[in-house]
C-alpha cells in the first residue's frame, strides 16, 4: 500500500489588537494561540481546535492561509 502524503495546512495568525479590556477567557485564547506581544506572528497547523479559537478572538488577530 502506498503512503500518502499529508500536507498539513498551516495558518500565519498576527496579534493586531491588545487584549486588554476584554474577558481573562479571551486572554487566555490569545496566550494559548502562543501570541504574547503586538503585531506578533506565529504558525499554527489548522486544526479545528485552532480555528475555533480563532472564531472566539478575531476581532484581535489577522489570519492568513
Amino acid at each position: 500500500m502506498a503512503k500518502r502524503s499529508t500536507k498539513v495546512k498551516k495558518l500565519k495568525i498576527t496579534l493586531v489588537k491588545s487584549p486588554i479590556g476584554y474577558s481573562i477567557r479571551q486572554k487566555r485564547t490569545v496566550k494559548a494561540l502562543g501570541l504574547n506581544r503586538l503585531r506578533q506572528t506565529v504558525e499554527q497547523e489548522d486544526t479545528p481546535v485552532i480555528r475555533g479559537m480563532l472564531a472566539k478572538v478575531s476581532h484581535l488577530v489577522v489570519v492568513e492561509e
